[in-house]
């Protein structure tokens, strides 16, 4: 009967944690396809995990009240049939975290492998954007070769569209990273990595060099601008003719902070 008590008030504390990480997942929202596959399976390991926290927990405290006044324990007797049972259900769950895992990361708009990438994956009926994305000491440059607009230290994106982006680098090593939109990648110089999403949602989001990179690391920051479609091609018509005089401002700004660079 005791066991059953157990059994049940694990059951309900799981049934609980369930329910109290629930908004907490909602609440996590998704700014583009990118982030929305990288929440949907941490959801999914959260699910596994937290019930198996609470069983793993409840055993234990419940073996620890139960035998805590025995002075004299003694070695627990073989069990086959509950060692197969553990090392089946281990198996299990290790073969739902590893094809959860796979099927995600299998994914372009979370695992881009080349200048190729979304060719297959986006609808007919949808054009991928392109940007170059240009990491230097210590600022940003957005090139978009097909419109002849640049931009420096703030990335606009429209919303409902494929881009990819080709991230590099003209020194050393820095690391493209906007947590807002799950996206990170390492820039390096003369090589090209690649992301791929899709943005649902306008807003601005902040941009980082998540690779330590010099004296003026902490300042390499951007911002990616989410705009609607319409907004998108207004700012694009605009940027056209003058773009390369606003990206020589920023990156003149952006040399002042690279003078520091010894």
């Amino acid at each position: 009967m005791k066991g059953k008590r157990v059994a049940l008030l694990a059951l309900f504390a799981a049934v609980l944690a369930a329910v109290a990480i629930e908004p907490a997942a909602a609440q996590s929202g998704a700014d583009s396809t990118t982030e929305k596959l990288i929440w949907d399976l941490n959801n999914q390991l959260m699910y596994i995990a937290v019930p198996i926290t609470v069983l793993v927990e409840a055993i234990l405290f419940y073996t620890v009240w139960k035998f805590k006044n025995n002075e004299s324990p003694l070695p627990t007797r073989e069990n086959r049939r509950l060692e197969i049972t553990w090392t089946v259900a281990t198996a299990v769950i290790l073969l739902f975290v590893g094809v959860a895992s796979y099927q995600v990361l299998a994914e372009p708009y979370v695992t881009a492998t080349g200048a190729d990438a979304g060719v297959d994956t986006v609808a007919e009926d949808e054009e991928i954007l392109d940007v170059q994305v240009t990491a230097q000491k210590y600022n940003w440059q957005f090139n978009y070769p097909e419109q002849g607009v640049t931009n420096a230290n703030t990335l606009v994106l429209p919303t409902d569209r494929p881009v990819r982006l080709n991230v590099t680098s003209t020194d050393w090593l820095h690391a493209f990273h906007v947590p807002g939109m799950g996206l990170k990648t390492d820039a390096f110089p003369g090589q090209s990595n690649y992301l791929l999403t899709k943005p649902t949602d306008t807003g601005e989001y902040q941009l980082y060099c998540a690779e330590y990179c010099g004296v003026g690391h902490s300042q390499m920051l951007g911002t990616v601008e989410v705009r609607s479609q319409d907004e998108f091609q207004s700012w694009l018509a605009e940027n056209g003719d003058s773009g390369g005089d606003t990206a020589s401002g920023n990156e003149t700004a952006g040399n002042e902070t690279g003078a520091l660079s010894p």
